[in-house]
């Protein structure tokens, strides 16, 4: 298995003491908890005052109206987890290194209201999910086959919640990938999953003269339509419907020298309608074109946190999204590319939040 050198050291030695081993298997016994436990300090603004200035238990209790048991409890529990500091003499408490990473990292923020609005409830059926490879817990909002035909229709808060961690990931290496991708030239882009049409904005944006084409589900191109109406640019940008688990659904042909984008798109699919996808790709590529994949991949991280974060993320589209697809390993996603007939040209690696983008051709053409 190929890492980069961090997760290689991080995930091929086991470095605990027996002591911190068994501290950590108790954090894991107890983490719904541990995680419900550090929203609340978060929500009460428990960690912002503690930010601030130290405070005794009675002062916290006063500034947000909780109950000195409330905030007993609350406090007692956010010492053991480590995001905040008790002074003994003094009775007063301040925060922890964790606690400011907590209160203060923008991808912690957007993670934890994607955790408890989208996933918390649904993820009791994770074991359902596994043995059956479908996203049972997405019952818990509704019935739908995927969380995709249910965007539209999900709470708005969850709705928030969700797009606030996609767009949080993509956005991040957007402007990064416009350098790169414009270094293509490419007279018209087909944008293959192009949700509500960032990647587009930021393309039409970039390039006065450039046409993109977002291929999506009917669902996600009216919310794009919405999201781009009236905007700079929004008449260089058009629609394709087209249900991308269908394989027999051909995707529109670019007739010219273009760049297919597709950005966080293919975690969306298992294996087998990845090779799907791409085949069909491959169908309407030309000797100038060129695809362009953005993907998070697990292995590619300079930190172990990210890696981490990607990993659990698996587990989402387990349980919530779609039941077969995964955060995928740079290998594996490769393996899939050359069963396409395309090979990979280029690796653009430690892009905003840790994206990777894979430049491919077709190979073999005559």
């Amino acid at each position: 298995m190929n890492l980069f050198p961090n997760l290689a050291k991080a995930y091929s030695q086991d470095n605990l003491t027996a002591r911190e081993a068994q501290r950590s298997a108790e954090f894991i016994a107890f983490g719904p908890i541990v995680f419900q436990v550090s929203r609340l300090m978060l929500k009460y603004g428990i960690l912002d005052l503690l930010r601030e200035k130290e405070m005794t238990q009675e002062e916290i209790s006063a500034a947000t109206s909780l109950s000195t048991y409330a905030v007993k409890v609350l406090l007692e529990a956010s010492l053991s987890i480590g995001t905040i500091l008790v002074n003994p003499e003094k009775d007063t408490y301040t925060l922890s290194k964790v606690g400011w990473f907590f209160l203060n990292d923008p991808a912690t923020r957007v993670n934890v209201d994607f955790v408890h609005d989208v996933n918390y409830e649904g993820f009791f059926h994770l074991e359902e999910a596994l043995k059956e490879s479908r996203p049972a817990g997405l019952k818990h909002f509704g019935d739908w086959p995927t969380i995709y035909e249910a965007l539209s229709s999900l709470p708005e808060q969850v709705k928030s919640s969700w797009f606030g961690f996609d767009h949080f990931y993509s956005n991040s290496s957007f402007d990064e990938a416009l350098d790169i991708v414009f270094s293509l030239h490419p007279s018209s882009i087909l944008d293959v999953g192009g949700n509500t049409g960032l990647w587009a904005r930021k393309c039409v944006g970039y390039d006065p003269a450039v046409e993109v084409t977002i291929v999506d589900l009917p669902q996600q191109l009216e919310m794009m339509r919405k999201a781009v109406s009236g905007l700079p640019g929004a008449d260089r940008i058009h629609g394709c419907p087209m249900n991308m688990l269908d394989p027999d659904a051909v995707f529109p042909d670019p007739l010219s020298p273009d760049v297919i984008w597709m950005s966080q798109f293919l975690d969306c699919f298992s294996e087998d309608e990845v090779l799907s996808i791409l085949s069909r790709i491959s169908a309407i590529m030309h000797e100038g074109t060129r695809l362009c994949i953005m993907e998070t991949f697990w292995d590619r991280q300079r930190f172990e946190p990210a890696a981490f974060c990607l990993t659990m993320t698996s587990l989402y589209f387990t349980a919530m999204a779609n039941g077969n697809s995964k955060m995928y390993h740079s290998d594996d996603m490769i393996r899939l590319i050359n069963s396409a007939s395309l090979e990979v040209e280029s690796i653009h690696d430690g892009l905003g939040q840790g994206h990777s983008i894979l430049i491919c051709k077709k190979v073999n053409i005559r």
